[in-house]
């Protein structure tokens, strides 16, 4: 540097005197010596070498030095001065207008950066082979570790994708998508400035190129961080609400300033809020979608939910768009609910399910209308608009099967659903079988008079042939019913009937051809009655069910005139151990006022099948006359119990039903026990949309000579 200084003064100070001698400059090397690079000061007091014809002259090194400096200044002067002079720059130059303060950026100063170096102590959770998390040690750091870690696990990529062959890049690739699905899922938890800190280890392999020595794997250290809370809440309309509703319905909604920040909790409370308003009596209110503003500075999130009530209501009147098929009075009678009533969206959602539930719609539509609006205090009143799509009315139905107690059945219908508006059927049936033969044609109506009330008329002519009866019978039967259904299970169920039949019949032979048949003309009435506390109606697993009949006939038969009352009560209980339902049944009937041979074969009680005591066949238990043919009795009693036991095949839907049964049958109007029969084995229960499909196989344990080893039954449903 100090050379390169002296050589830039130097070469300024020959130039300048160059220029004025108006001669050709000398080269950097007669300038310059080497002497002067190696003794610059000694070359600087020597002076400068004569110029070529000019005499040769001494001049003291001061002087020399000083001309030097002199012509440098001078230099420099002639030419920084024409330039300032062109530029014309200003003696001070103004200062620009301060900035306004940028109030992000004094949020973002206020924040303390994250401490990248001291992680508190870990503790590891292997998931598997591949991932493992690690959580502070401190549980009380991240309380929602447990279900944090199921929530993730169900989504992560390399728990979906694992395999046996992994390579270390492949894991590396999920490892990066999981990273990003750990923030996101601790944000849902409200933790916005948890870290996440990704290793990747194993893979390694052998020199030789063999399998891995260590397999590949990866750990992801959670650190949660601070757990962000709610700050300002804001519900729109909602809490201008007149008391009570609106205190009533920001309770619904649950979430307070300070409340620990969770994301679920606002979709759950906003599903909460709507559920409320709905069934408040609020059919136009309208919540949009919730926004959440996080301020990292505030460690909150300030949300917003516009909530807009709309106005409270009371029910109107229904109105059908095709009033000639289903009518608005009609639809009225099925609704649960009354004119003036406060409107609950669950009751027009049930009105919904109800029509479809009649089948002769493909489509409904309704909707809320305002027919008076809110006055005050005073509600206004809505009428629901219904709109239908008509569905197929007729139905032409055919089956062939096989049933254990019933043989070879073949079976064809035709119905017309609305025949007789509203929902008044026509069906005409018939049976051809192994066992029974039958013509039939019914009369249906659906929600008569009132909603899941059916009147039913049938007329119909059959000839049965069972193990205990052979019957050809002509039939006229009346009932009237409240049903226990899918959509609506009644704790209380009942019906009433009447019945007037000519039946020409006789027990079953099976040693004895020439068995007479006798006629018998039948007149009763009939009614039952069911009170159902169970959970489910076709597959329960807790409560009780009891059933009483009460049935009186009167019988004429050769001249002779008969009265007798046939009833009964039938109690079934269910209970869950674990994931095992336990079902018992108790079964006790009685015919009391006339003797045996006065009643005829087909009124007459029987044990035995599938739906009684299994192992033995149907309506084959009970006394037997002299040649062993099944007579039937007057009182009955009956006891089964079983277990249904899930195996977790097929995604659970198979369980396994050990069982045992037992029933007496006697020809004395109360049970003397004098013998009973009982019956073991084992089912399955394959279990569908529509009910259990069960198949059972039983064995007799104290069989009689007519009485088969084993028997199969197969059938829809539980057994009881």
């Amino acid at each position: 540097m100090r050379k390169f200084g002296f050589v830039f003064a130097a070469c300024y100070a020959a130039h300048s005197a160059l220029l004025a001698a108006q001669e050709p400059p000398r080269s950097l090397d007669e300038l310059i010596p080497d002497s002067a690079v190696e003794d610059p000061e000694s070359w600087a007091a020597d002076g400068v070498d004569d110029v070529p014809g000019e005499p040769e002259q001494s001049v003291p090194a001061e002087t020399a030095t000083d001309t030097v400096e002199a012509d440098v200044e001078e230099a420099l002067r002639e030419t920084i001065d024409p330039l300032s002079n062109a530029l014309a720059l200003p003696e001070t130059i103004p200062l620009p207008d301060p900035l306004e303060p940028d109030p992000e950026v004094t949020a973002l100063t206020a924040i303390d950066a994250p401490n990248l170096v001291e992680f508190p102590d870990l503790a590891e959770e292997e998931i598997s082979n591949e991932l493992v998390l690690a959580f502070p040690l401190d549980q009380s750091l991240f309380p929602e570790r447990r279900e944090f870690v199921t929530r993730f696990t169900a989504l992560s990529n390399i728990e979906a994708l694992e395999t046996d062959g992994d390579t270390l890049p492949q894991l590396g690739a999920r490892a990066r998508a999981d990273e990003d699905l750990l923030l996101e899922t601790l944000r849902t938890y409200g933790y916005y400035d948890a870290e996440v800190v990704r290793q990747l280890s194993g893979g390694r392999r052998n020199g030789d190129g063999a399998e891995a020595a260590t397999d590949p794997r990866v750990r992801f250290d959670v650190i949660p961080g601070q757990r962000y809370v709610f700050g300002d809440i804001d519900l729109g309309l909602l809490d201008e609400l007149p008391s009570p509703d609106g205190e009533e319905f920001r309770s619904v909604f649950a979430i307070q300033p300070g409340d620990p920040l969770y994301a679920d909790r606002i979709v759950e409370r906003r599903v909460d809020l709507d559920l409320a308003l709905g069934e408040g009596g609020y059919p136009f209110a309208s919540l949009d979608d919730p926004q959440l503003v996080i301020d990292h500075a505030r460690v909150a999130g300030d949300l917003t939910m516009e909530v807009d009530p709309g106005g409270k209501y009371v029910f109107g009147a229904v109105v059908s768009d095709k009033p000639e098929f289903l009518s608005g009075k009609h639809l009225a009678r099925i609704a649960r609910f009354e004119p003036g009533e406060t409107y609950r969206r669950s009751l027009e959602t049930d009105l919904r399910r109800a029509v479809q539930a009649t089948g002769l719609v493909s489509s409904i539509a309704i909707e809320p209308r305002e027919i008076t609006p809110p006055q005050g205090d005073e509600p206004g009143q809505v009428a629901l608009d219904v709109s239908l799509e008509k569905a197929p009315l007729r139905t032409i139905s055919g089956a062939i099967g096989f049933g254990t107690e019933e043989g070879v059945r073949l079976e064809a219908a035709w119905e017309h659903r609305n025949l007789f508006p509203p929902e008044g059927a026509l069906r005409l049936r018939g049976i051809l079988g192994t066992r029974e033969q039958l013509g039939s044609i019914t009369f249906r109506k659906n929600n008569f008079l009132a909603r899941d009330q059916v009147l039913t008329v049938d007329a119909y002519a059959s000839d049965l042939d069972t193990e205990a009866i052979e019957a050809r019978t002509v039939a006229l039967r009346g009932t009237f019913e409240r049903l226990s259904n899918l959509l609506f299970q009644k704790e209380l169920s009942w019906a009433v009937g009447a019945e007037v039949l000519w039946s020409d019949e006789r027990n079953a032979t099976f040693v004895t051809a020439q068995a007479p048949r006798e006629q018998y003309l039948i007149a009763g009435l009939f009614g039952r009655a069911t009170i159902d506390t169970s959970d489910d109606l076709l597959d329960p697993s807790s409560g009780f069910r009891v059933t009483g009949s009460l049935a009186p006939d009167v019988s004429r038969s050769n001249d002779v005139t008969s009265f007798y009352v046939r009833n009964g009560v039938d109690a079934r209980y269910y209970q869950s151990v674990g994931s095992t339902v336990v079902a018992a049944r108790a079964n006790v009937a009685s015919i009391v006022g006339a003797d045996t041979f006065d009643i005829a074969p087909s009124r007459r009680l029987y044990a035995g099948g599938g739906s009684s005591v299994r192992g033995y066949a149907f309506q084959a238990i009970g006394p037997r006359d002299a040649n062993g043919e099944p007579i039937g009795g007057r009182s009955l009693v009956e006891f089964s119990l079983e277990a249904r036991i899930e195996t977790g095949f097929l995604d659970g839907a198979l369980e396994v039903v050990p069982f045992v049964d037992a029933g007496s049958v006697s020809t004395r109007s109360t049970p003397d026990f004098g013998v009973i029969r009982v019956g073991a084995g084992v089912g399955v229960r394959y279990k569908t949309n529509f009910g259990p499909i069960r198949v059972d196989v039983g064995v007799p344990l104290n069989p009689d000579e007519f009485d088969s080893p084993i028997a199969v039954y197969v059938s829809l449903g539980q057994a009881f």
